[in-house]
């Protein structure tokens, strides 16, 4: 699944995620909070590595039950990405 993902900064130099299938709005729920791009197209697959600490199958679930996923995480060090 391609999807789009959203940050903000949260606490002690981390970051909070979103992400939403790709070409879909930010949910209405979520609109309150100010959230920058981070990176469109991105591959979410289970296959893949964690997509800025969001792991592909958490990401995943969360999309199914509420058409998107949110997380907290500190950015590896490395900054990879899927």
């Amino acid at each position: 699944m391609k999807v789009d993902v959203y940050k903000r900064p949260d606490t002690n130099g981390e970051y909070s995620y979103l992400a939403v299938p790709q070409g879909r709005p930010i949910p209405e729920e979520a609109t309150a909070v100010d959230w920058e791009t981070e990176q469109h197209n991105i591959d979410l697959d289970p296959d893949n590595q964690s997509v800025d600490g969001l792991s592909a199958d958490d990401a995943l679930a969360q999309i199914n039950a509420k058409g998107y996923a949110i997380s907290s995480s500190q950015r590896s060090a490395s900054g990879s990405r899927a």
